[in-house]
């Protein structure tokens, strides 16, 4: 068969033999992926556990009648399949050999499955024979041995295609084969071939190949073919096969292809990422400069720019990512990146220095949210824009534990609360979100204000947990100024209540507070301004013609009011 119908490009190792250099009219060209096809085990890269396991069970001769292997595209399953098919095949170069995890590679069974053309061994396409005749086909030919070779092996590629009446007929020639018939599976979605037919096969998850491998066996390829390559373009190219020997040497083709001629032929980082579409790295520090600097206009214009040049949004936005990933990691020394530059590392270092977990992990979130809405936005530029200014601006806002520490120690001084209107007040969480008044520094008072939602925030935050509770449900406050708060007594308040509360203000704020009970009614506490809102919102409800009507219809039914969300904790 043509190797040409095969999907899975192999991973050849760094050890090959120098094939000599075909003559341009010896026929057409044949792209790298098929050219440099690994013809034994040794030469596939970062499988060295299956290569292992079938060399151990062909030595034992314990050799299972089923294979699947699974894993993303372009690690090698087809090609590990042939290789297996070679292997159990292979008689060796004097026809006296039997089965080896080395085939020859010069009989006549191994040149014959390497050019596709034995008869005995057969490979489907899955995705074009899913149906039940299909594996009918399967079922009635095993029965009848090898005509020339050892054993006659089935290769089903993307088996995961077949339909489920097809999985069903082959389940019993797959469990109980004849002793002459192996079956080889191939899939790149394992979680959609039934356990019944995994149960039956040697599961074999073909890993992802890291760059550093993909590096060397790209480096490999570029010598044999006689191009010269910048390190980090081979880098690049690497990065961007995702794992993948096909991909990557897909991109190495067309790398080559791209690369000026002018120049020597040259492969440049420059044209890679120009032909990847890849943002320059300098461009994409310059923007993060512009966001952790706050300089909106500055982040927008290079953007801009960026996008004149070719530069897809999202390309921008997934930099950043990276970008954001890779001063995370520097933070706790895990980043290794030999594509870098010497000054990146040490823009990437200082940044590491400067900024901590919390803004990261907060950058690192609005990017990644940001990454989907430019992904999918009509206009990408204009959200990637809105995207830059939602950043910036996220950027400079302190995170809670921040925000605590600042209105506890009064460096961001809240605005004095005022006396609500007769209508339903905002519940605790709205007041509590209330911006604050900046304040000149000449004219600070030597107390921060701070509202009475506040002030239950700081009790809680300092674990006075009894003394908030109090304070939410019976505190009615009468006077607040900074430094100052008179309250109405109640009996619901202990005699110590005033001592206890000033004394927990001066540990929190550093600053004395005068509380005292005075005269009058005084404001509603926290907890009555929010049962009056919930009543007034279940008055609201039942005022709805839909609630209306079911609570006619069920005259004994009744709303079930909204879960308690209020911050309070057992005392």
């Amino acid at each position: 068969m043509d190797d040409s119908a095969d999907d899975d490009t192999p991973m050849l190792g760094m050890d090959l033999p120098e094939a000599p250099p075909a003559p341009a009219s010896s026929g057409p060209y044949r792209v790298l992926a098929r050219k440099y096809r690994p013809q034994t085990f040794a030469e596939l890269i970062g499988q060295d556990a299956m290569v292992k396991t079938l060399g151990n069970a062909i030595a034992r001769d314990r050799l299972a009648h089923a294979f699947l292997m699974t894993g993303v595209r372009g690690v090698g399953k087809t090609s590990t399949a042939r290789l297996i098919a070679k292997a159990l095949n292979c008689i060796g170069p004097d026809g006296q050999g039997g089965p080896t995890i080395d085939p020859c590679g010069v009989c006549e069974p191994c040149r014959a499955i390497t050019e596709g053309r034995h008869i005995d061994v057969i490979e489907m396409d899955a995705a074009s024979n899913t149906g039940v005749d299909d594996v009918r086909e399967i079922i009635e030919a095993v029965r009848y041995a090898a005509v020339s070779a050892r054993y006659k092996i089935y290769i089903v590629d993307e088996v995961h295609m077949l339909s489920r009446n097809a999985f069903n007929a082959l389940l019993k020639t797959l469990e109980e084969p004849p002793p002459h018939v192996k079956f080889l599976f191939a899939t790149t979605e394992v979680n959609k071939v039934p356990v019944t037919v995994l149960s039956r096969c040697q599961r074999f998850d073909l890993r992802r190949i890291t760059p550093d491998m993909l590096f060397a066996h790209f480096s490999s390829i570029l010598q044999k073919e006689g191009v010269e390559a910048e390190a980090p373009a081979i880098w690049l190219i690497a990065s961007a096969a995702e794992g993948s020997v096909r991909d990557g040497l897909s991109i190495l083709d067309q790398a080559i292809a791209h690369a000026d001629l002018d120049g020597g032929g040259k492969v440049s980082a420059e044209q890679v990422r120009a032909m990847l579409g890849l943002s320059d790295r300098s461009s994409i520090a310059g923007l993060m400069g512009a966001i952790l600097e706050g300089n909106s206009g500055g982040a927008i214009d290079l953007a801009r720019a960026q996008y004149a040049l070719g530069i897809e949004p999202v390309a921008m936005v997934r930099g950043l990512m990276d970008l954001t990933h890779a001063i995370t990691l520097a933070k706790v020394s895990r980043h290794e990146d030999p594509a870098l530059a010497e000054a990146d590392r040490e823009r990437i270092g200082d940044w590491a220095q400067k900024l901590g977990f919390a803004p990261l992990n907060r950058l690192w979130q609005l990017l990644l949210k940001g990454h989907e809405e430019v992904l999918r936005a009509n206009n990408p530029l204009e959200h990637l824009e809105m995207l830059l200014l939602r950043v910036i601006y996220a950027a400079s806002m302190p995170d809670p534990g921040e925000l605590a520490k600042l209105l506890a120690s009064g460096a961001i001084p809240a605005a004095p609360q005022v006396a609500p209107s007769p209508a339903p007040a905002a519940d605790r969480a709205s007041t509590a979100s209330a911006p604050a008044a900046p304040v000149d520094a000449a004219s600070e008072p030597p107390a921060a204000a701070l509202t009475v939602a506040q002030i239950h925030q700081l009790l809680e935050s300092t674990g006075n947990h009894r003394l908030a509770v109090d304070l939410y449900d019976h505190l009615r406050v009468i006077e607040l100024e900074p430094g100052t708060l008179v309250f109405a007594p109640t009996a619901r308040l202990a005699d110590s209540f005033a001592r206890d509360l000033a004394d927990a203000l001066l540990a929190a704020t550093g600053n004395r507070w005068q509380v005292r009970a005075g005269g009058g009614e005084g404001r509603s506490s926290l907890g009555q301004m929010r049962a009056a809102k919930l009543a007034d919102n279940d008055a609201r409800i039942r005022e709805l013609p839909v609630v209306r009507a079911a609570l006619a219809a069920f005259p004994d039914a009744e709303l079930e009011p909204p879960g308690d969300n209020r911050h309070r904790s057992n005392p």
